[in-house]
């Protein structure tokens, strides 16, 4: 309590002091202790002085001290209108002071200037509210006791109490003051609001009574290590119900201390906010977040493939554990088989092969609708499944979950693309997890449809892929090929599904005279486009050998050849373009490497011819491998450059090696690396053919899949000598006679009795035609092999047409039997003239003999 001068009297009791008796008898038993500290008095300035009969102050309260800032050692004495009343205001104050001192009380607001500080500088000024109680002395004189309180604290007071009322009453939050004890001491409106009732009613409540048991203790311990401690709490999530409502609400709290206005804790202020909208919104913020993040990463991971078992893992790769626990594809068996387009049954009860799983709680793959299927198994799904539904429909469907399983929720997902339903994906969430929703259904929905576009996309690419395959295939050399003194091997590896088909190609081309010529080559470029422009090459090539054109002549025509392939008109367009100045169209120019030699099996002769294509390889016997020096040439393609022949002499038994650009270099090793790893590969050329490929590709790392890869290898085998008979005949009518007596001897030596009359005949009549029509000095020569060659050589340069002759003419029938008795004739030039040969199967062949009688009776 307030100090009050000792020496002031209390008013005087009519009754005699009966009355005080009465009050103290009633009174409680604290009534008359101590305020503690907290009370009112704490929070504004009381002080109290008392003033003498002469006016001058008698007394001075430690509150006085405290309020005006003088001691009482100073004060004492001193005539408070002199000392703190301002001088414009003194003669007023004196007024006042007689009036007091004759014994009337008085209250009013007194301004105050504080005394001077012993440094001199002007005291501060205030408001002050006087309650002044006149008193008697002991000695009977009149005196007076003053109340002095400090206006400005009660204003401070007041604005400070409107200011409370309006945040604790008027706040959109809720508001709560709890005692030491945890109670409620006070709630505003919009807690009242929220818990119903009146705020009054919740006074003495506890939070037990708002939160469940667990969150309740959660929330009171908090608030005890608030009170202990006096660190405040923001943010703090509370979850519990409101009063008839089933729906969980999330709160977000602040608590700190309260502290009385000396300091004392008193309890614990709350100030809650209701975020259950917030609260769902940042859930939906970030599954939406989630979902975004999920669908970029699908666009980055889905459809790096072109294989489309891989791109259903890599579906389930991003949806797996990211969106849900289990997930299968099964996609139409008819897609996996190569079909044009996935059956469209209206059951959706279709075959389908279950091609992925994958699962973050389990590796058995679950039924979902049906039986439990195995990985790769193929099945169908039930008509009244709600997958069936699903494919049916090309809608999403959910599955009902089975009793007792571990799946709780799943959603089958058609597999939809270019409005064709090529399978289906079922997502699933086991117990514990949260249960699909309609955003997930979505999301769903489009992790599905990215997946089957990259898909449809990998079945188009792989049926595009396997025509060019299919074409290029046909375009190859069917079997193995053959060749008359030269044993062949070859081997063509295609590039793998992921990379589009080349247009690499080798053929194996038989010549007359037992030569024979080989080519490998290579269309820049990939696809179908690829493969067909090397089919168009290949045929060309086959054309031009049986013209029996030298290698250089062959590739220069190849090259205009190629040159027509990208040009509407052909060839000769593409010729009267190039002599126009045009900026090229690079999508339609078609280059092509080619390496075109032939082979010789009697003189074991080799011509090669080189356009832009990587150099022959050579093993000679019980040499190192070496690479031939051949001109590369320009591609084909290009033109303006002639192409140069280089004769290279083989000896018997060396190994002769063509091969495209994909069996020496890849991505990862270079050109000069992987020749020279050919090179090296070729070590012992003596193994089987068949064996040394083998070797080849299984030492070389070609990172097959990267480029096709043709490799064509021949060891030679040249005619013996005893095979060849070869003579040369004087131009002379004997010759003819000659010839014929020659070509008996040397079949009878070679035991073929059968072709003695055949031959005979055949070599009559072209030595006849080498006599009228050629010139220069007649070669005969016979070689045997798998089949029996005649060749006639003159050095006339006219090419023998044969014709039909009219019944009336006398000749002209001598190419004609020639064209009838033989299994095949022809001419082609020599360096000194041309050469007339035919051909005959052996006795014993699939190609029966024809009797040369009826040959003759045929022409007539």
């Amino acid at each position: 309590m307030s100090e009050i001068p000792a020496k002031a009297t209390e008013s005087e009791d009519p009754s005699g002091g009966a009355m005080a008796r009465v009050a103290e008898e009633a009174a409680p038993a604290d009534m008359w202790q101590s305020s503690p500290p907290g009370s009112i008095y704490d929070y504004i300035k009381v002080a109290s002085f008392s003033l003498s009969s002469g006016g001058l102050i008698e007394q001075w309260s430690l509150r006085a001290e405290q309020l005006f800032g003088v001691p009482a050692g100073r004060a004492v004495g001193l005539d408070p209108i002199e000392a703190f009343v301002d001088p414009d205001l003194r003669s007023h104050g004196q007024r006042k002071m007689a009036e007091i001192l004759d014994g009337r009380e008085w209250t009013g607001v007194v301004p105050f200037r504080m005394p001077a500080a012993p440094d001199g500088s002007p005291g501060e000024e205030g408001m002050a509210e006087v309650y002044v109680m006149p008193t008697r002395t002991a000695e009977g004189d009149k005196a007076a006791v003053c109340i002095v309180v400090d206006v400005r604290t009660l204003r401070g007071m007041e604005t400070d109490l409107a200011a409370s009322q309006a945040i604790f009453g008027q706040s959109p939050f809720g508001f709560l003051l709890i005692d030491t004890e945890l109670r409620v001491r006070r709630a505003n409106s919009r807690f009242a609001s929220i818990f119903g009732g009146v705020p009054d009613d919740h006074r003495g409540r506890g939070v037990h009574d708002y939160l469940p048991r667990a969150e309740a203790d959660r929330v009171a311990a908090t608030m005890r290590r608030v009170l202990e401690t006096g660190d405040s709490v923001t943010d703090m999530h509370v979850t519990g119900f409101v009063p008839n409502s089933e729906e969980r609400r999330h709160w977000s709290i602040n608590l700190y201390r309260v502290h009385s206005g000396s300091g004392r804790p008193i309890g614990v202020a709350w100030l809650g906010t209701d975020i259950t909208a917030r609260r769902e919104a940042a859930r939906e913020a970030a599954s939406a977040r989630r979902n975004l993040a999920l669908l970029n990463e699908a666009g980055a991971r889905i459809g790096n493939s072109l294989d489309l078992e891989t791109t259903a893992r890599e579906l389930l790769d991003v949806v797996v554990p990211g969106f849900c626990d289990l997930a299968t594809v099964d996609l139409y068996q008819a897609l996996l088989t190569g079909d044009e387009a996935p059956p469209k049954l209206a059951d959706g009860s279709a075959e389908l092969r279950r091609v992925a799983f994958a699962s973050a709680v389990s590796d058995a793959p679950f039924g979902g609708s049906g039986e439990r299927v195995e990985l790769g198994a193929v099945h169908r799904f039930p008509f009244s499944s709600p997958c069936a539904d699903a494919l049916r429909t090309a809608r999403p469907q959910r599955v009902p979950a089975e009793e007792g399983g571990l799946v709780q929720s799943t959603l089958a997902v058609p597999m939809v693309a270019h409005d064709t339903v090529v399978g289906i994906v079922q997502f699933a969430r086991t117990k514990g997890s949260e249960p699909f929703g309609d955003r997930d259904r979505d999301l769903a929905v489009e992790l599905a449809a990215r997946a089957a576009v990259c898909i449809d996309n990998a079945r188009l690419y792989r049926r595009e892929h396997e025509r060019a395959l299919m074409l290029q295939r046909s375009l190859l050399p069917p079997g193995d090929p053959e060749a008359s003194g030269l044993d062949i091997a070859c081997r063509y590896l295609p590039g793998n599904a992921a990379t589009e088909v080349g247009g690499d190609w080798f053929d194996v081309i038989e010549l007359p005279g037992h030569r024979t010529a080989l080519v490998v080559g290579d269309v820049m470029g990939r696809g179908l486009r690829a493969a067909v422009a090397m089919g168009e090459l290949r045929t060309a090539v086959r054309t031009l050998a049986l013209l029996d054109l030298e290698p250089a002549e062959v590739l220069s025509a190849l090259d205009e050849i190629a040159r027509g392939l990208g040009t509407p008109g052909g060839v000769q367009q593409a010729t009267r373009a190039a002599r126009q100045p045009r900026d090229a169209d690079l999508s339609e120019v078609y280059l092509a490497t080619c390496v075109y030699a032939v082979y010789d099996s009697v003189t074991r002769r080799c011509t090669f011819a080189n356009a832009g294509h990587l150099p022959p390889v050579l093993v000679e016997p019980g040499e190192p491998a070496l690479m031939l020096d051949v001109p590369p040439g320009m591609p084909l393609g290009v033109g303006g450059e002639p192409f140069e022949e280089v004769d290279v002499d083989l000896p018997e038994g060396a190994l002769l090696a063509l091969y495209t650009d994909g069996l020496v270099e890849s991505r990862d090793h270079p050109l000069d690396e992987g020749l020279q790893a050919f090179v090296q590969a070729l070590t012992d050329p003596s193994r089987p053919l068949e064996d040394v490929c083998d070797h080849v590709l299984n030492s070389l790392d070609t990172r097959h899949g990267e480029d096709d890869i043709a490799l064509l290898m021949a060891r030679v085998q040249g005619l013996p000598a005893e095979s060849v008979g070869d003579w040369t005949l004087p131009r002379e009518p004997r010759s003819v006679g000659r010839a014929r007596e020659y070509a008996r001897a040397q079949l009878l030596s070679w035991d073929l009795e059968p072709l003695v009359d055949t031959t005979e005949l055949l070599v009559s009549e072209l030595v006849t035609n080498a006599l009228r029509y050629g010139e220069g000095e007649i070669r005969l020569r016979l070689l045997l092999d798998r089949t029996l060659v005649c060749e006639v050589w003159d050095a006339g340069l006219v090419q023998p047409r044969r014709r039909r002759a009219r019944d009336t003419d006398e000749g002209g029938r001598g190419l004609q039997l020639v064209g009838l008795l033989s299994a095949a004739w022809g001419s082609r030039r020599t360096p000194r003239g041309k050469t007339v040969w035919f051909e005959l199967p052996l006795p014993g062949a699939d190609s029966p003999l024809t009797d040369p009688a009826e040959a003759l009776l045929s022409l007539f």
